[in-house]
């Protein structure tokens, strides 16, 4: 990289902290793909890419966010393109989903990407504009593919294709799931999305308003706290504010006590896909005692209407906090009896061990966050690379396998279960005094702030940008599902088709945090 480039390339700026546009430089496009390229090489994460309108909308406007969590900072990068750009998947695998993101919102053809398609099956946001070559008002529906956008296929004797849904048996979001199989092994499994497709992103613009907070919150309904968190630290950045700490501490246990849950019941999952009832019976009732601790706070076992700009909008009293400290300890001994019946079974383990591997080079490779990410060996975790709020303050260890496999996924949750436990635990018995709630004033015109959280599947990141008025002009959310999708496709390569249900479990990623 040339000195000029290193100068001139990528302002850095902290979680949650506004950066006014005028200091975001505009490089060339060839520029702008080296900083992309060269950091990401360094290990860097490429945490967000999106595109923009430029005014007269004949242009867009390329904005690259990357991670560095060596010096807890994001580094952000800046083009304007045509109506074609060189793609940087071929050298940054990582940006392939992003691609193909712009390709369908701004109709911006990411030439010598490896496998340009539809993402969520929308049309192009700018008329006149699209990346498919289709006329003005023809849509894609998802399983009608336009021409150049066929699935993947692999040809050969007994080869065949199995095509699981997108409606599936029992309660679930639709996914369409294409194996590439010879008998039961599995040669490739490509995932097509979209069917959960809502336009959140762009209802946000023009923000905040009355219904901004639930739209976040039901971003991915799963994971209110992180998003809710994501979102206020980004409006707290533009607003310069800041929650006080006791309030930092309630949004910590939210936070936790979301992560809890969900591990808690994805445990009792996966027993369940082997056919290990007892875990599978004990942790679906103990999912619930966690959402009940949540409701002692705010009245939502989803924590909803509880995590507001300034702060949160209920308070603990000592009676409560005692009461939730009792029925907190009660349920992570019960979990610990549950879960450890399988780690100590010999068919559970070997119905585990070895199934659905990823490696740590391919998670770095592909980008994987979150749980997922720590057990293929990727020490990642926002709450020690970027810390906010009450992880400034009071650290959760790191919980890392390197096996890949779908032990290592189950083995993870099971770890961060018990870190999470004494935190939530050490926090209620600790709660700081003070006021839960503080002022929150204009927001700050013609800035961006990247806010990012460690949410119980993984790294949320928001991106918000303002216009002269200090209103949203763009706002961008990339959910940890967004990333690992990927992920899953690669676990299935060289299995038994019977495998998938298990490793799907074992990733438990979003379809709505995906459709967006």
């Amino acid at each position: 990289m040339s000195e000029a480039l290193e100068v001139t390339s990528a302002p850095s700026i902290a979680n949650g902290q506004a950066l006014p546009l005028s200091e975001i430089p505009w490089l060339s496009e060839n520029d702008f793909r080296e900083t992309v390229v060269r950091r990401v090489e360094a290990g860097g994460r490429l945490s967000a890419l999106f595109g923009r309108p430029c005014e007269d909308d004949q242009r867009l406007r390329l904005i690259a966010v990357i991670a560095d969590p060596l010096n807890a900072t994001f580094h952000i990068a800046a083009t304007e393109v045509g109506d074609r750009f060189r793609s940087l998947t071929p050298s940054c695998p990582q940006a392939h989903w992003f691609e193909r993101e712009i390709a369908e919102q701004w109709g911006v053809v990411p030439e010598g990407h490896p496998w340009l398609k539809p993402l969520r099956f929308h049309p192009s946001y700018r008329e006149g504009h699209d990346a498919w070559g289709r006329a003005v008002g023809e849509t894609i529906l998802p399983g009608v593919q336009p021409a150049g956008t066929d699935y993947f296929k692999v040809e050969g004797e007994e080869i065949h294709e199995v095509a699981v849904g997108p409606i599936h048996a029992g309660v679930i979001e639709p996914g369409h799931f294409r194996f590439q199989c010879h008998g039961e092994h599995v040669f490739t499994l490509e995932i097509e999305l979209g069917f959960q497709h809502r336009a959140i992103e762009r209802r946000l613009i023009g923000g905040p308003h009355k219904r901004t907070p639930h739209y976040m919150e039901t971003l991915c309904g799963d994971t209110t706290a992180g998003h809710a968190t994501a979102y206020c630290q980004a409006v707290e950045a533009l607003s310069r504010g800041e929650p006080p700490i006791r309030a930092q501490a309630l949004r910590g246990i939210a936070l936790e006590l979301e992560r809890l849950a969900n591990h808690t019941g994805d445990l009792g999952a996966l027993a369940g896909d082997i056919g290990f009832l007892p875990t599978l019976s004990f942790c679906g009732r103990l999912r619930g005692d966690f959402l009940n601790t949540t409701a002692m706070i705010c009245g939502n076992r989803y924590s909803r209407n509880l995590i507001r700009p300034g702060g949160v909008t209920c308070d603990v009293d000592d009676a409560l906090a005692e009461a939730m400290i009792a029925k907190v300890e009660v349920t992570l001994r019960d979990v610990e009896g549950a879960v450890d019946l399988l780690w100590k079974t010999p068919s559970v383990m070997a119905r585990f061990e070895e199934t659905g591997q990823v490696s740590r080079q391919v998670a770095r490779q592909l980008g994987l966050v979150g749980m997922a990410a720590r057990a293929s060996g990727v020490d990642c975790d926002a709450r020690h690379d970027f810390p906010t709020g009450i992880y400034r303050f009071a650290q959760i260890p790191l919980s890392v396998v390197d096996s890949g496999d779908a032990f290592a996924r189950a083995y993870v949750r099971w770890l961060e279960v018990q870190r999470s436990g004494k935190f939530v635990l050490d926090q209620m018995k600790s709660l700081p005094g003070g006021a839960v709630r503080g002022d929150v004033g204009k927001l700050a015109p013609d800035s961006l702030v990247v806010s990012m959280v460690e949410a119980w599947r993984g790294e949320i990141c928001h991106v918000a940008i303002t216009d002269h008025e200090g209103r949203f002009a763009h706002y961008k959310v990339v959910d940890p599902s967004f990333h690992n999708w990927i992920g899953l496709a690669m676990s299935l390569r060289d299995q038994q088709i019977s495998d998938f249900p298990l490793c799907n479990k074992s990733f438990n990623l979003s379809y709505c945090g995906h459709d967006l």
